[in-house]
């Protein structure tokens, strides 16, 4: 069998793939080695997607406080490029460090899917998986809104109008549509929605007052928190998003990756993670 041989464009898109890769872990070794090293810390590497971002940092920041001695760091990425990066890492002929010079600690992806299956490529260790965060819908209206609904039911026995995500095309529609069926609300606000096409079409809206209210994620409605309020929390009717982090499997310091891990259980860490929009697995909840 003779094979074809590579075009231009093919060595192009291929050489362009590998030199993206190695500026991003180029970029993850400097952001390990950035003084903390002088300031007598040690750093402490969180690899996460964009989505979690926020209540890591909280819980990072949270975690410093009682660690003076550690930095966290958090090293961010979309979830298919944070496995094609852990992959490459611990593939490589360097061995489990980005270009030498330090590893990743805890691996924190937007959902358990990515983890599940870094978990089966032995990329983390099995049995260290804490989950942290549960993500939830709530009901906001204009914080400038005085007589607001203070429930969905309420709302869904008057006239006023509902914005909700393009469920066709949303994750935050499809649960807001799975949510209102299982409580029996969608007849109520028939031809009472108002559909946006995604969450902040959801916040357009609502701040336009096109609509009275609108459903969001918890963590969305916690970043639009000057222009809006939440009234209800809608904790049953769909599917929940749980986030959950594990080891990665050549943690340098597994005794402080055990305390960061353990520190997800603690009263303080599940303030956080409220504060942040997020409600806190059933299992955590003291």
């Amino acid at each position: 069998m003779q094979l074809e041989p590579m075009g231009w464009s093919d060595m192009t898109v291929r050489n362009s793939a590998i030199i993206l890769r190695l500026m991003t872990l180029l970029w993850v070794s400097l952001l390990l080695c950035d003084g903390s090293a002088r300031a007598g810390q040690e750093p402490f590497v969180i690899a996460g997607s964009p989505s979690v971002k926020g209540v890591i940092d909280r819980l990072g920041a949270g975690f410093e406080r009682t660690h003076p001695d550690v930095r966290m760091k958090l090293y961010v990425d979309s979830g298919l490029d944070l496995r094609r990066t852990i992959a490459g890492m611990e593939n490589s002929m360097v061995g489990q460090y980005f270009i030498g010079s330090g590893p990743i600690h805890i691996v924190a992806p937007g959902g358990d899917e990515v983890l599940t299956r870094l978990e089966q490529k032995y990329y983390v260790l099995p049995g260290t998986k804490q989950s942290y965060a549960v993500e939830q819908l709530v009901l906001v209206v204009p914080e400038s809104l005085v007589d607001a609904a203070e429930s969905l039911e309420a709302l869904s026995r008057g006239s006023g109008r509902l914005a909700v995500a393009d469920p066709s095309h949303t994750r935050l529609g499809a649960q807001t549509g799975a949510m209102l069926r299982t409580l029996g609300l969608e007849a109520s606000f028939d031809r009472r929605l108002d559909v946006a096409t995604d969450s902040r079409g959801v916040l357009d809206h609502v701040l336009s007052g096109q609509a009275d209210a609108g459903i969001l994620f918890g963590h969305e409605a916690v970043t639009a928190q000057e222009r809006v309020r939440v009234v209800a929390k809608l904790e049953k009717g769909y599917p929940q998003t749980v986030h959950s982090m594990a080891m990665e499997r050549y943690c340098p310091n597994r005794s402080l990756c055990e305390e960061f891990l353990g520190y997800l259980h603690s009263a303080e860490a599940q303030a956080i993670v409220r504060e942040a929009g997020y409600g806190v697995p059933a299992g955590r909840r003291p």
